[in-house]
C-alpha cells in the first residue's frame, strides 16, 4: 500500500505544477467566465499542495534552516512580480497595492501563521518549544524593516502625504537588501544552530531520523517543479483578481481587502508547511518559515517597488494609517514577550491569532 501511494503522489504533484503552468499561459490577460474562474481556483489549490509537498523534499535535502529559507524566498520572489505587475496594470488606484500587501503578509505570518503553530503545537505536544535567540533576531529584523518602510513614510515631510521621496524611497531599499542579507548571512553560516528546531531539554536537533534524505537529482527534480508550482499559484491568483476586485467593490468592502486576499492566496503553501512542522514538534522550523516569510516579504517587495516607481507615473503610498500602526505596535510588543521565554501555551497562540481576527475586521469594516 506505501508504496503505491508514493508513485501516486509523485505523479500528481508533478502534473498539477504542469496543468497550473499550462493553465495560467491560456488565462493570462484574458476576461475569465465564472466557469473558468472555478477550474483556475481548484488548479490553484492543487498548485499550492503541490508546491508545499516539493518544498518539504527540498528541505529534507537541504536541512534546516535552509529548508525554510528556500520556500521563503521563492514565494516571495513571485509574490513581487505579481505586486509589480499588478501596480503597472492598476493606475493611480494601486498606489497602495505594496502596503496594503507587505502589511497583510506581515500580519498573516507573525499572527495568523505563528499564532496557528503555537496553537496546535501546544495543544497536541503540551508546549511549543523554540529556540529564542533565533527567533528574536528574526523578530527584531522584521520589526526593523516594518517601521522603516511602512510606519516612517507616514512622518516624513519631505513629501506631502504618506510616501517617502527618492532619497529616502532609496534609502529604505538599501537598508531593506542588507538587513534581510545579514540576516540570511546570520541564520545559514555563523549561528545556524540558532535556528534549528530544539527538543523539550533544550537539545539542537541536527538530523532527522525519521527518513532517508532524497537524492541530489530527486531534490532539483523538486525545486523546479516548486518554481513551477509557485508561478501558477502566483500567477492564477492574478487571473482571478478581477473577480475578486469585482466582489469586494460588489460587497462595499475596501480596496484594502483585495490586497489581504491576494496575501492570503500566496502565502498558503508556507501556512501549510508551517503547520505540518508544528504537527511534528518541528516550531522552529515553522517559525522560521513565518518570520522569514515576513521579512523577505518587505526585504525584497520595497527594493523591487523603489525600482519599479522609476517608471511607475503614480504615487507610491508606502506609510500605514493610525489603526494599522496601533496593530503593528501590539503585535511586536506581543511577539517578543512570545519570543522571550522559548516556550508557549495555547494562551499565546490564542493571543497572536485575535490579532489576526482583529486586522481581517478592521480591513472589511475599517
Amino acid at each position: 500500500m506505501t508504496a503505491r501511494r508514493r508513485p501516486l503522489t509523485a505523479q500528481w504533484t508533478t502534473l498539477v505544477p504542469l496543468l497550473a503552468a499550462v493553465l495560467l499561459v491560456f488565462t493570462w490577460g484574458r476576461d475569465l467566465p465564472a466557469g473558468v474562474v472555478v477550474l483556475v481556483t481548484l488548479v490553484l489549490a492543487g498548485a499550492v499542495l503541490a508546491a508545499v509537498h516539493h518544498a518539504e523534499v527540498v528541505a529534507h535535502r537541504v536541512g534546516e534552516p535552509f529548508g525554510s529559507l528556500v520556500l521563503a524566498v521563492a514565494v516571495t520572489i513571485i509574490e513581487v512580480a505579481l505586486i509589480v505587475t499588478l501596480m503597472i496594470d492598476g493606475g493611480d488606484k494601486s498606489a497602495t497595492l505594496a502596503r496594503d500587501t507587505v502589511f497583510a503578509a506581515v500580519m498573516i505570518t507573525c499572527n495568523g501563521i505563528v499564532g496557528l503553530c503555537l496553537l496546535v503545537a501546544s495543544l497536541r505536544h503540551g508546549t511549543a518549544v523554540f529556540n529564542p535567540e533565533g527567533t528574536g533576531a528574526a523578530l527584531a529584523t522584521v520589526a526593523t524593516l516594518a517601521t522603516l518602510s511602512l510606519v516612517l513614510p507616514t512622518f516624513t515631510t519631505s513629501k506631502p502625504g504618506p510616501e517617502f521621496s527618492t532619497v529616502q524611497l532609496t534609502f529604505a531599499a538599501l537598508s531593506s537588501l542588507i538587513l534581510y542579507g545579514l540576516f540570511v548571512t546570520t541564520q545559514t553560516r555563523r549561528h545556524r544552530d540558532y535556528f534549528l528546531p530544539i527538543t523539550r531539554l533544550g537539545e539542537v536537533i541536527t538530523e532527522e531520523e525519521h527518513a532517508e534524505a532524497p537524492t541530489a537529482r530527486t531534490a532539483l527534480t523538486s525545486l523546479g517543479l516548486l518554481g513551477l508550482a509557485l508561478v501558477g499559484v502566483v500567477g492564477l491568483a492574478k487571473g482571478v483578481s478581477p473577480t475578486i476586485e469585482s466582489g469586494v467593490e460588489a460587497a462595499g468592502l475596501p480596496q484594502a481587502v483585495v490586497g489581504v486576499i491576494i496575501a492570503l492566496l500566496v502565502l498558503l503553501p508556507e501556512t501549510i508547511a508551517a503547520l505540518r512542522s508544528a504537527r511534528r514538534d518541528r516550531v522552529q522550523t515553522s517559525l522560521n518559515l513565518a518570520l522569514g516569510s515576513a521579512m523577505a516579504s518587505i526585504g525584497l517587495t520595497i527594493p523591487a517597488v523603489a525600482l519599479a516607481s522609476v517608471w511607475l507615473s503614480g504615487p507610491l503610498v508606502l506609510g500605514l494609517g493610525a489603526t494599522h500602526m496601533v496593530l503593528l505596535a501590539l503585535t511586536v510588543v506581543v511577539a517578543s514577550l512570545t519570543v522571550v521565554p522559548g516556550r508557549a501555551t495555547p494562551l499565546q497562540g490564542g493571543v497572536h491569532l485575535v490579532l489576526f481576527a482583529a486586522y481581517l475586521e478592521l480591513a472589511i469594516n475599517p
